[in-house]
């Protein structure tokens, strides 16, 4: 089976659920498709808000659910990073451009994920995805060069709006061969669908 995996850079479910959905697929033979998006462009065509925009009560209650899962999942994760919110373009774009070049990055955007969530990184200054990018072994210079270009901006509106055509309206979102699900809590719903068993 095959998902189509899209995230935001910065997000905190992202983060949570990124190592899980390949350890589930890893366990059931489903190939992973990684598409970051920037949320700025999916939550205007889709009826999201960004964080500050939304009603104190949402606010409190995403508040709430960021203290009980990291426990859960395993995953180290500070609440309220210095560096969030932050611009989660520049991210998905070297990835992507990444991506292009024939690189894996599921494990490049993990430590992306990890650097704003954990390591209290800021992931919108370019110098920073460099570094990231350098410690995996890439060209990080050359690799920021591209995709700060045209070009990596034009992959990154493309993979929003295979985001949008998929239906997808936050982050992270796993389509499962064309069953859509919502959030890293659903991942168990995931194992189960890849399992057979929904």
């Amino acid at each position: 089976m095959h998902i189509t995996y899209y995230f935001s850079q910065v997000s905190p479910w992202s983060y949570l659920g990124h190592a899980k959905i390949g350890e589930i697929a890893s366990r059931y033979d489903a190939t992973i498709d990684y598409v970051p998006v920037t949320l700025s462009a999916v939550f205007p065509r889709t009826g999201g808000l960004p964080l500050p925009k939304r009603a104190p009560e949402r606010q409190a209650y995403r508040m709430a659910e960021l203290k009980r899962w990291p426990q859960l999942r395993g995953v180290p994760l500070n609440v309220e990073p210095r560096h969030f919110p932050t611009d989660d373009r520049p991210a998905a774009r070297l990835v992507l451009t990444a991506k292009a070049q024939g690189h894996d990055i599921a494990q490049l955007s993990l430590a992306i994920l990890r650097a704003c969530w954990h390591e209290e990184r800021d992931v919108g200054d370019l110098a920073t995805l460099g570094e990231i990018a350098t410690a995996f072994g890439l060209d990080g210079p050359a690799l920021l060069e591209a995709s700060e270009a045209e070009t990596g901006q034009k992959r990154l509106d493309d993979a929003c709006e295979q985001a949008i055509t998929a239906g997808c309206f936050g982050a992270p979102w796993y389509d499962v061969d064309g069953e859509p699900f919502w959030g890293q809590d659903r991942l168990e719903l995931v194992e189960k669908k890849l399992a057979g068993e929904l």
